[in-house]
């Protein structure tokens, strides 16, 4: 094999040739996990009026200025505004409205006095109320209509996921509908004739898919959806056979596991080497040495992984996934990274990017290893405990304890 390629370098190519998918226009509340291709912008104010953010009475605060325990200043209760009222009450000069949070305020008054700020409380309060303290300063207590979004205002970009907090805002804002990218169609397919559905019973020689469920996961978690899961044996013309199939049901990435190295029964590389469409190469990182890439002349992506588990899951956060997001226009997609020290001591593969399955405590700062066995690429057990990948660099051969490491955050 040739000199290995840097990360960078193979993720670049990966990236070079990702296309944005199309665009759909859908019900601002059926849009949770897509990207936004156009902006949502706020339809009307939040809040839409003024409003009161206590329980209390809304008054004109010049009247209260000099209320107190001693000398508390009683006022005549014209009004009686639950939330949900649209009414404007008139109030003259030692009048109050009693009020509910989020009730409208009426115009004549500047503040609202909160109950436990008058005698009695709000139960005995419609006929007049005993003012103890004042408002700090008029506008007291009022949430001011756009204080938080004026209409016209941006309230997701474009290039952003559209979450939970997103959707919120973006009905509050008065926003009903949203254009948004279509999600990736995404094959997944596991090669090796020595692997077994999940759930089967063991034998000597042969092991569980786990490869397919865990990507399985990990596309959904990318927001693109999962058309087809296959597994097929160390045959090339299966390889073949599964591919012509993602291609049928539209898949704009094929991700492959297994059968990509050098190995005597390769059957992705058998498949597709020597055809230029898909390109077999080592990389300079630790576990995911061999690597596929290519687009079949149906536009699909072809990823090819190698084949045990670590080595998936990682192979997968440098390179399929920041595709993945790309192909839905997103504005970031990488992953967070922090530094955090080592609580442990490991070594590590000199010459290669290590990305190691790690434990981390962000309350004390520190990383360590998620198995006692390292950074074994067949440990898949360990992968439960990983909550992110330990990124060292190709030129160090060893962490010590307290070094500080770059740690990519996955769960």
């Amino acid at each position: 094999m040739s000199a290995l390629r840097t990360v960078e370098d193979q993720v670049d190519r990966v990236l070079a040739v990702v296309t944005v998918l199309e665009a759909e226009t859908r019900p601002a509340t059926d849009a949770a996990g897509r990207t936004l291709a156009s902006p949502a912008v706020a339809a009307h104010d939040i809040p839409l009026f003024d409003n009161s953010a206590m329980d209390g009475f809304a008054v004109r605060a010049a009247d209260v200025a000099a209320a107190s325990d001693d000398h508390p200043v009683v006022l005549r209760v014209v009004a009686d505004l639950p939330a949900g009222s649209s009414a404007d009450p008139a109030l003259a000069s030692g009048e109050a409205a009693r009020i509910m949070t989020g009730s409208p305020t009426p115009g004549d008054a500047d503040a609202i006095v909160p109950f436990e700020d008058t005698a009695g409380g709000l139960a005995d309060s419609l006929g007049e109320v005993r003012v103890l303290r004042a408002p700090a300063k008029p506008g007291a207590f009022v949430r001011r209509r756009g204080g938080d979004l004026r209409a016209g205002d941006v309230v997701v970009a474009a290039g952003e996921r559209l979450g939970a907090f997103g959707v919120a805002a973006a009905v509050a804002a008065g926003v009903t509908e949203v254009t948004v990218t279509r999600r990736p169609r995404v094959a997944v397919v596991s090669t090796g004739s020595e692997l077994r559905a999940p759930g089967d019973a063991p034998e000597r020689g042969r092991i569980p898919d786990s490869n397919g469920p865990l990507l399985t996961q990990l596309v959904t978690d990318a927001d693109a959806e999962v058309v087809l899961v296959a597994r097929v044996p160390d045959e090339p013309d299966a390889v073949r056979a599964v591919t012509a199939e993602a291609v049928a049901r539209g898949a704009d990435a094929i991700v492959f596991t297994g059968g990509v190295s050098a190995g005597a029964y390769e059957p992705v590389r058998g498949a597709f080497d020597g055809d230029g469409e898909v390109e077999f190469v080592g990389v300079a990182m630790q576990p995911g040495k061999p690597q596929a890439f290519g687009r079949l002349d149906s536009g699909a992506l072809v990823f090819g992984l190698p084949g045990n588990p670590v080595s998936v899951a990682v192979s997968f956060e440098v390179f399929v996934r920041p595709a993945l997001l790309a192909m839905q226009g997103r504005t970031e997609i990488g992953r967070p990274l922090l530094r955090l020290t080592a609580e442990t001591a490991w070594t590590t593969p000199l010459g290669r990017r290590q990305y190691l399955p790690a434990v981390v405590d962000l309350i004390a700062g520190t990383v360590r290893p998620a198995t006692a066995g390292g950074s074994g690429s067949h440990l898949a057990g360990g992968l439960a405990r990983a909550r992110a990948f330990a990124i060292v660099p190709a030129e160090v051969a060893a962490v010590a304890v307290g070094d500080v490491i770059d740690v990519m955050l996955v769960g």
